[in-house]
C-alpha cells in the first residue's frame, strides 16, 4: 500500500462573505482542481517541474501537485531513505505560492508541510531526520509568501516579493538564487518564474547569489 495517505477532502469554497467582498476570495473546489491539473498531468508528475500559484489561498492547487510529485518520489526512491529525502526536498523546492491574505499563506505552508511529513513519517518512522523536516520548512517559508501578485509587493511593508530559484547540483547540493518577482513577470508577460530550460526568465542577474549548500542543511539556522 502506498504511504501517500488519503487526502482530507475540503469542499468549502468560502471562509466568509466579508473576505469575498474585500478580496474576492473563493477557493477552487477539488473537482475543478483535478480537472485543471489533468491538462498538465505530465508536469504534475515531474519532480522538479516548477509551479507558481499567484493567488494560492490555503493551497488547493499546490497541495494536489505536491501529492502527485511525492507519489512519484515514493514510487521511484522509497526504498532508499536518503534518495527519497533528496528528491522530496527537490519536489518541495519547486512549489511557489503568493496570497494577499497572510493567514492563507501561513495555512498553505502548514498544509504542504503536513503532506510531506505524513508521507515521510509513514515510510521511515523513527528513522526520520529532523534536519530533513527543517529543510522542507525552510523551503516553504521561502517559496510560499504573503504578498499581492498584482503589484508584486507585501501588502503592508510594500517591499518587493523576492522568490528563490533552487537548482540541484552534484546530487546532494542545492544552489539558491533570489530574483525580484516583478521583473520575472514583466520579462515573460505571464506568471511564470523560469523558462522551459529551468533558467530565470530573461533576467541577467539575481538579487542575491548563495553558495552551494547540502539539501539537509537548508534549515540549520532556522
Amino acid at each position: 500500500m502506498s504511504a501517500v495517505r488519503e487526502k482530507t477532502k475540503s469542499d468549502k469554497q468560502v471562509k466568509s462573505k466579508k473576505r469575498v467582498a474585500d478580496h474576492g476570495e473563493v477557493f477552487t473546489a477539488e473537482r475543478e482542481v483535478n480537472a485543471m491539473l489533468a491538462l498538465v498531468q505530465q508536469e504534475t508528475e515531474r519532480i522538479d517541474s516548477r509551479f507558481l500559484e499567484p493567488a494560492c489561498g490555503n493551497g488547493n492547487f499546490l497541495a494536489e501537485v505536491l501529492r502527485r510529485k511525492l507519489a512519484v518520489v515514493e514510487a521511484r526512491y522509497g526504498k532508499s531513505q536518503l534518495e527519497f529525502e533528496r528528491y522530496a526536498v527537490i519536489a518541495v523546492s519547486s512549489m511557489y505560492g503568493v496570497d494577499i491574505l497572510e493567514d492563507n499563506a501561513a495555512e498553505c505552508r502548514v498544509r504542504l508541510f503536513t503532506i510531506f511529513d505524513e508521507i515521510y513519517t509513514a515510510l521511515y518512522k523513527d528513522k526520520c531526520k529532523d534536519e530533513c523536516r527543517k529543510s522542507v520548512e525552510f523551503l516553504l517559508n521561502r517559496n510560499i509568501l504573503w504578498g499581492d501578485a498584482l503589484d508584486f509587493t507585501n501588502p503592508v511593508t510594500k517591499e518587493p516579493i523576492i522568490f528563490s530559484e533552487w537548482s540541484a547540483v552534484n546530487g546532494s547540493m542545492l544552489k539558491r538564487r533570489d530574483y525580484v518577482f516583478r521583473f520575472l513577470v514583466e520579462k515573460t508577460h505571464q506568471f511564470s518564474l523560469f523558462n522551459d530550460e529551468g533558467q530565470p526568465a530573461a533576467i541577467d542577474e539575481p538579487v542575491k547569489d548563495y553558495p552551494l549548500i547540502h539539501f539537509l542543511k537548508l534549515g540549520k539556522d532556522e
